[in-house]
């Protein structure tokens, strides 16, 4: 336990201290100078006397100790030079130093002289270190116990009996390597985690804020421990991971073991995790629930699947192990393990394992829809989330897959992808949906079934309808136009060359548009109005009746969804706005079906009746008129309105050669009759004169009549 005192206090201990090794380490080397043993043990010894002190933090510790560090390199030095010219005995030396008076330095002196001891060959290196790592359970203060085990660890990297090394012993000498570091590893959390336990509870965080800067001390041991040449896969897999595991596991320390985790991950290479996957995967349900699993879970998935990826031969690796199985499982786990942990925790891991799952099995859509399904699972129970941070994880998840395939198609066969869907809020959903059309966009992607253009507005139903609680009368004007000009352009990447096929579709999209309300059509309806004609110019000549449930596509059929929709149209209040998007629509179709054909008029209803002329649809194309007049006296009140209107049914009428003499003689005396209504002379009589060229028409009988 530190003692109180203030960051004054403890900067004046500090210079006291520093103080202290630099008058003895003087005295040292002025002994050692003079080839006097003795005198530079005993100052050596009263300089790290320094290090037993308990009124420094942590860091200020660390200042003190590697001033006695340089000191102690120093040292070593000098033994080894005295017993290299046989001055004295490295045997003697290292029992002389035991005689210290008191312990820490006593072990400090004897790790230094145990360097030198390794060094010098006359004893097997193995025997040393067991003596040394032994030896230091001598201090169990965490703080100063940690220090020297960490000069332990430091004096000693170089000198481990490993493969190749000079000082390589018998076969068994290897083991006597891993030994010594996992043996001074273990010493060292214990020490480590020791430490959040001293002091008054008031201070755990600022312990666990001082502990945090001390971790790389007690990594450091598995650093070396994955430098070792011997520590094969085999070695790893029986000998060294269940150790490091138990230890981990068996701290009970948050700190300890996330920090440890990601050790273990970072340090060792990525075969010896494919290989022990399990054993790995095992200790993650076992860890204590504050800890941030996800994190070191995501880390490791992440390198496997770059293994994955930078190494391609190994992917049947994968497979054997069967490492989609083994992650899935221990997800599940740490799941029902953590019942306390969030929500977007939870999706986070999940967002790992299917980009695991996307960059190692492309190929397995079973594997990313059972990502999809364990997270629907999670979820299941919960209303809309309203976490921003797990509603961004959820998004990350349904962009994944889009992303990976560049083909919403693909998407649209996993079943749990929507029901992942249902769970954001209505913001978000729209947001999504906006994502999923992007990407057909940028892809040009056709969809070209009528159950999956089913699916599809399913997903992006955010954005065609008002959903429950949905308030788009907050939406920017200017977001809701680009939001539906989305579904307008969507309308148009839907296309099968199989005529039945594509009235399916346009029934599909009528079906999903018309439910947008007065807000949406005018965006949408014109698309749909676009696609229909094109397929009724691919259907010219054909004709049938319309009967039983599988309907042929026919252009009276395709004729009659208009209709419908063109009705829905009519109830929006702001018929001059949905009139002009029609003829803009309109304009296009008539400048490439027919070059004569001129309008820079009001209303699409001319243009559907042209083309119901060129099928031979009379019932149909009178409907269409008698619907143009109804907009016409209902809609149209504007004076020049009225006179664009009926130059367009005029000049559509001249043309028309359908209608039998009773039909057209009925829809000519309408027309004429409105023209003799028009408010100003000047235009009745414009559109009267006009109206005479309806009653004689050169290739059509009966109507050319002088008398009429």
């Amino acid at each position: 336990m530190l003692p109180d005192g203030g960051g004054d206090d403890e900067e004046r201990w500090l210079a006291e201290g520093i103080a202290g090794v630099q008058q003895n380490a003087f005295y040292m080397h002025r002994a050692l100078d003079s080839n006097n043993l003795k005198d530079a043990l005993k100052y050596s010894a009263q300089m790290l006397s320094e290090l037993r002190t308990s009124r420094l933090s942590p860091h200020k510790y660390y200042e003190l100790y590697m001033r006695a560090f340089d000191e102690m390199r120093k040292l070593e030095m000098f033994f080894r030079e005295e017993t290299r010219r046989g001055s004295c005995s490295v045997v003697d030396l290292y029992e002389l130093v035991q005689h210290a008076g008191n312990v820490l330095p006593r072990l400090y002196l004897l790790c230094t002289v145990g360097s030198v001891y390794i060094k010098s060959k006359e004893a097997p290196a193995k025997d040393v270190l067991k003596d040394l790592v032994e030896m230091c359970r001598g201090i169990q203060h965490p703080l100063r116990g940690l220090f020297l085990r960490s000069y332990l660890s430091q004096i000693s990297r170089d000198k481990l009996p490993d493969i190749g090394s000079e000082y390589e012993g018998d076969a068994d000498s290897i083991n006597d390597a891993v030994e010594f570091v996992l043996q001074n590893f273990i010493e060292m959390n214990k020490l480590w985690v020791r430490m959040q336990h001293q002091g008054p509870v008031r201070e755990k965080d600022k312990r666990g804020k001082e502990r945090n800067e001390l971790r790389d001390l007690v990594g450091k041991n598995l650093h070396v421990l994955s430098q070792i040449e011997g520590v094969d896969l085999e070695m790893y897999k029986e000998n060294v991971l269940p150790r490091i595991s138990e230890q981990v596991v068996n701290c009970k320390d948050d700190l300890a073991q996330f920090y440890l985790m990601d050790c273990i991950i970072q340090v060792f290479p990525d075969e010896y995790h494919l290989q022990t996957l399990e054993t790995l995967l095992s200790a993650f349900p076992q860890l204590q629930p504050s800890v941030d699993i996800k994190t070191v879970l995501s880390q490791l998935m992440d390198r496997l699947s770059n293994y994955a990826a930078t190494s391609p031969e190994v992917l049947p690796e994968f497979l054997q192990v069967e490492a989609f199985a083994k992650f899935s499982n221990a997800i599940g786990k740490v799941i029902e393990a953590q019942v306390d942990m969030p929500v977007v925790g939870a999706v986070t891991l999940y967002v790992s394992l299917l980009t695991f799952t996307l960059r190692v099995h492309p190929d397995r859509l079973d594997y990313v829809d059972q990502v999809l399904g364990a997270c629907v699972k999670k979820l299941s129970g919960k209303e809309k989330l309203e976490d921003s941070r797990a509603t961004k994880q959820i998004v990350a998840l349904l962009s994944a897959p889009l992303e990976k395939y560049s083909n919403i198609v693909t998407a649209l066969e996993l079943s749990n992808y929507p029901r992942v869907m249902d769970y954001l809020d209505n913001a978000t959903t729209k947001v999504m949906a906006l994502v999923i059309i992007q990407s057909i966009m940028k892809n040009t992607t056709c969809i070209s079934t009528s159950d999956k253009i089913e699916a599809l507005f399913d997903l992006i139903k955010g954005l065609i309808k008002d959903m429950d609680g949905a308030q788009d009368d907050e939406l920017d004007e200017e977001d809701f136009k680009e939001e539906q000009n989305s579904v307008a352009r969507l309308i148009h990447m839907l296309h099968n060359d199989d005529h039945d096929e594509m009235l399916k579709i346009l029934c599909t999209v009528q079906k999903h548009i018309l439910q947008g309300g007065p807000k949406r059509l005018p965006f949408t309806v014109p698309s749909l109005v676009f696609s229909a004609l094109k397929l009724v110019r691919r259907l010219q000549g054909q004709d049938g009746d319309v009967t039983g449930e599988e309907v042929p596509a026919t252009p009276k059929k395709i004729f009659q969804i208009l209709h419908q929709t063109i009705e829905a149209l009519q109830c929006i209040p702001c018929p001059e706005l949905s009139l002009r998007l029609y003829l803009q629509c309109a304009e296009v179709f008539l400048a490439q079906l027919i070059d004569s054909f001129y309008t820079s008029s009001y209303c699409v209803t001319a243009f559907l009746i042209q083309a119901a002329n060129d099928c031979d649809l009379e019932p149909v194309a009178y409907e269409f008129f008698t619907q143009a007049f109804i907009l016409y006296e209902e809609e149209i009140a504007d004076s020049k309105a009225q006179i664009t209107a009926l130059h367009l049914i005029i000049g559509t009428l001249q043309r028309m050669n359908i209608f039998g003499v009773e039909n057209r003689d009925t829809l000519t005396h309408k027309t004429t009759g409105y023209s003799a209504k028009l408010l100003k002379k000047p235009d009745q009589c414009r559109a009267v004169y006009a109206c005479s060229h309806l009653f004689w028409t050169d290739d059509q009988d009966g109507i050319m009549d002088g008398e009429r």
